[in-house]
């Protein structure tokens, strides 16, 4: 027999979809705390309002995060749940596991904490939910002794890098997605457990513009898989869709069939810069005006073909709305080369990073920094050139504003010529 009554949390089993309500409960007849928890929760439904407090800053020793302190405030009426804290785990590039892994980590957590999982949180961590004070440091030192897995960023800190299948599965990938990510992730150890930062910042990879992980919506530093040369084209692939030979894409998500494949209504009016043609006999691109959206190489893959002269876009400043509304990510680096040990980008991260830690307020993301301070002063501060992408929206006034520096001579002698040309 459940120890509370819960009517509220009763109403979220029915329906057609799983519910976490349904999962507690069936955990709870192997984790009586778990009892507690639905009590906790119905009566903040019941109330409107959470009945988990900021109790203070708990962790491992050497880490500032990775851990996610939980406690009730009301701990005499729920005891099982008087601590109830939040383990990140650091996940692998592309989610792979093995299911050796999984039954390990299973096998802990049955043992040290509630067994609640959540696959995977979404900056990317796995999520084990609910455990006690006393346990942190024996959950750490088997994830790193027992598994090789280090805790993943929790606060103002680096968030864990996260990543796309990439090269490792994705026909489309433009870059090694899973090699940039965990590159990010060992180069920046100090940035990711020890926070020092106004607010989290995340960074994201997605092999292609398809971007499979929702960098540009999700992620403070969006590295996007691109190309700079001529998309690749097979004529006789093209031919061959046009003709029904090949099964397009076209409508392939809504499970139907929308009939004969119309390369014009379907391709080239739906490219979003008008950049494409058909005669009835040949496709051709004006690759100068391609936004390399991936619209047309999506619908028709064995024509269409990404460029070889393969690097990434940096995107920043995206963030959902918490605060203040959900931001995009912009353009700051239209392309770059992704070799090596990828210095370029850590050398724009490093910049990005200095000039938010001295300016952004506490809880401040970089984008919402951006829009306060304007991109102007971020361009000057990392000394990065300005592009078109960076443009919102045309001018709305005649005025442009220049720094003295940036006038041949300087403003005296532009005074004086004006006053000479335009006497009182």
């Amino acid at each position: 027999m459940a120890k509370f009554k819960t009517p509220f949390l009763d109403e979220l089993e029915k329906g057609p979809w799983p519910s976490f309500v349904t999962d507690i409960k069936r955990q709870a007849k192997t984790k009586p705390e778990l009892e507690d928890l639905l009590g906790q929760v119905e009566l903040s439904y019941k109330d409107k309002e959470t009945h988990w407090k900021h109790g203070g800053i708990v962790g491992v020793f050497g880490y500032g995060g990775g851990v996610i302190g939980r406690y009730s405030d009301m701990p005499k009426e729920f005891p099982g749940v008087a601590h109830f804290h939040t383990v990140r785990v650091n996940q692998t590039g592309g989610f792979y596991y093995s299911t050796e892994y999984l039954g390990k980590i299973m096998d802990m957590w049955e043992r040290r904490g509630s067994g609640l999982t959540n696959m995977h949180g979404s900056t990317g961590d796995m999520v084990l939910l609910g455990t006690t004070t006393d346990q942190l440091e024996e959950i750490f030192w088997e994830l790193t002794h027992d598994m090789q897995t280090d805790l993943g960023g929790s606060g103002g800190n680096l968030r864990t890098p996260s990543c796309c299948l990439g090269m490792s599965r994705c026909e489309y990938s433009c870059i090694d997605a899973q090699a940039i990510c965990q590159e990010m992730t060992m180069h920046y150890q100090d940035e990711l457990h020890r926070p020092a930062f106004p607010y989290k910042f995340k960074i994201k990879v997605s092999g292609c513009a398809n971007d499979c992980v929702a960098a540009i919506a999700r992620s403070d530093c969006a590295i996007i898989g691109t190309w700079k040369d001529n998309i690749r084209i097979d004529k006789s692939a093209v031919a061959a869709y046009v003709n029904g030979e090949l099964k397009s894409n076209a409508g392939a998500h809504a499970g139907r069939d929308w009939g004969k494949f119309d390369i014009v209504k379907e391709v080239v009016n739906l490219c979003p810069t008008g950049c494409m043609s058909y005669d009835g006999k040949e496709l051709t691109i004006d690759d100068k005006e391609c936004t390399r959206c991936m619209h047309c190489i999506n619908t028709m893959p064995r024509a269409l073909r990404p460029g070889v002269d393969k690097g990434a876009t940096l995107l920043c400043g995206a963030k959902a709305p918490i605060l203040e509304g959900q931001r995009l990510a912009t353009v700051i680096v239209p392309f770059v080369k992704t070799e090596g040990t990828f210095e370029e980008i850590k050398e724009v991260i490093n910049k990005l990073l200095d000039w938010w830690m001295e300016h952004g307020k506490n809880r401040e993301r970089i984008g919402e920094l951006i829009g306060r301070m304007g991109m102007r002063e971020m361009l000057k501060a990392t000394g990065l050139p300005p592009v078109p992408q960076m443009v919102k929206e045309p001018r709305s006034n005649p005025y442009i504003f220049w720094e003295e520096s940036e006038v041949p001579g300087g403003w005296t002698r532009d005074l004086a010529a004006f006053r000479k040309k335009h006497p009182l």
